[in-house]
């Protein structure tokens, strides 16, 4: 294996333990389920709020009942398998990078799901009454981080195609 899938595994694997520790803390140590309100301010504009995601993500399609808990176990099970299968091929070490932070958070809110039967949100940043997000998670942040890298080196880093105008060959420069 080489160097860039070693790491992008490695920050996966990061990624998925720090996301796990996170939860165990808000959960365990700190009880913010068990709290009035279930909130701690961090910041005026950032507070720790527990929040039980049933659905996918921003809390769409919630799943009902055991087989919905499932279905959406098998359907993020399948997605991160194919990141895997992405990362194998892949040769662009950012976008192997960008992969293993989507695997790590989509293996951090697998594991929720099985383990709890929801996904586990803590992080509100809101600006008054405005909040840019729902309430999310360090998977969730990991998720969105990674796939907007892969989209914007998608569409930043295509190859000019040659110009058909041209009298040089492809990939030769111009001589003064």
């Amino acid at each position: 294996m080489n160097p860039a899938r070693r790491l992008g595994f490695v920050i996966a694997a990061a990624i998925f333990l720090a996301d796990q520790a996170l939860k165990w803390l808000l959960m365990g140590p700190l009880a913010l389920r068990d709290r009035f309100m279930q909130q701690i301010e961090i910041v005026p504009f950032f507070r720790l709020t527990w929040a039980e995601n049933r659905g996918i993500s921003l809390g769409l399609f919630t799943a009902e009942g055991e087989a919905g808990r499932w279905a959406l176990v098998a359907v993020t099970a399948l997605i991160a398998c194919g990141v895997v299968f992405w990362i194998m091929k892949e040769t662009a070490k950012a976008d192997i990078l960008a992969l293993g932070a989507v695997l790590g958070g989509a293996l951090g809110n697998i594991v929720d799901r099985v383990r709890l039967g929801y996904v586990a949100d803590y992080a509100d940043l809101h600006f008054g009454d405005f909040r840019p997000f729902m309430i999310f998670n360090l998977a969730d942040a990991a998720i969105s981080i990674g796939v907007l890298i892969v989209l914007a080196r998608s569409l930043l880093s295509r190859e000019k195609a040659p110009d058909p105008n041209s009298t040089q060959p492809a990939g030769s420069a111009s001589e003064s």
